[in-house]
């Protein structure tokens, strides 16, 4: 069954145009990473790594089955079946 993951418009080009794709992983971090083999690129537009640790930028936002994974958005545990949700936050002014 796997992971779902849907994916905000300003992802797509990186999947494909595709709104949503599968992944798996026992948590968030994980994910991220498989999603990142079947797409890569798309993990740099995610966060950056920084003193060997990988962390995500401000603007984006995690869900987890509707909810928000914040503040731990990386170790949040899934299990086959999970949706996750990655939101870019559109800032500007």
């Amino acid at each position: 069954m796997g992971i779902k993951v849907r994916v905000h418009p300003y992802l797509q080009p990186f999947t494909g145009n595709q709104d949503s794709v599968e992944s798996s992983g026992c948590n968030v971090g994980e994910c991220l990473d498989n999603l990142e083999a079947q797409f890569p690129g798309i993990k740099e537009q995610l966060g950056k790594t920084q003193h060997r640790k990988f962390e995500l930028f401000g603007y984006i936002e995690i869900y987890v089955n509707g909810q928000s994974a914040y503040p731990d958005e990386l170790t949040k545990p899934l299990k086959d079946g999970d949706e996750v949700t990655l939101v870019v936050m559109m800032i500007g002014g």
